[in-house]
């Protein structure tokens, strides 16, 4: 099935424009008019919402095969802001487009609504880590879902954000593990 739908996507984004993103640099903004479908080719890009404690929460995380925010294809403006998180290059698709060869063909359309399926039982997997009252629980989550290793240190920052906690409370936590995983050692 994901061969399908890899091939189901580069017949959808067939002939797309070749864009390329720097590091933070954003790739639409909330409020903008809805113009693209972004397939991410090489990098990574996040759709990050803004909290109004002023902290910001990951609610996708988009590698290379990956579309970001590919729910806005069915909305006016975007309700988001995407952001590439390093050196990014993505196809950009006119949404015009993309509803247009959707809607000629059905087996097109068909592995795309099987694509978004599998995006929304992700983002449940995620809704359910955020509803964890205890950031060790959350943390414990995101590890199990995953490979059970950490970021590297410089992106610490994004894990927060996807944890829906400050960069410090979650460099407490992870201070904690250490702590408690450090060998005893005899005075003297």
């Amino acid at each position: 099935m994901i061969a399908i739908m890899s091939d189901a996507l580069t017949e959808l984004f067939a002939g797309a424009r070749p864009r390329r993103f720097a590091a933070g640099e954003r790739l639409f903004a909330s409020g903008d008019r809805v113009a693209f479908l972004h397939r991410v080719v090489a990098g990574e890009a996040r759709l990050l919402r803004h909290r109004p404690d002023g902290g910001r929460l990951v609610l996708q995380r988009a590698g290379p095969g990956a579309v970001l925010a590919e729910a806005s294809l069915f909305a006016e403006r975007y309700h988001c802001d995407g952001e590439a998180v390093v050196a990014s290059s993505t196809l950009a698709l006119p949404v015009f487009e993309a509803r247009a060869r959707l809607a000629a063909r059905p087996e097109l359309a068909l592995a795309w609504a099987g694509r978004l399926a599998r995006e929304i039982q992700a983002a449940r997997q995620r809704a359910e880590i955020l509803a964890l009252p205890r950031l060790a629980d959350r943390l414990d989550a995101w590890l199990a879902l995953g490979d059970g290793v950490l970021p590297p240190r410089g992106r610490r920052r994004e894990l927060a954000a996807e944890l829906g906690v400050t960069p410090e409370a979650l460099y407490r936590e992870l201070a904690r593990r250490r702590a408690r995983t450090a060998p005893l050692t005899r005075p003297g």
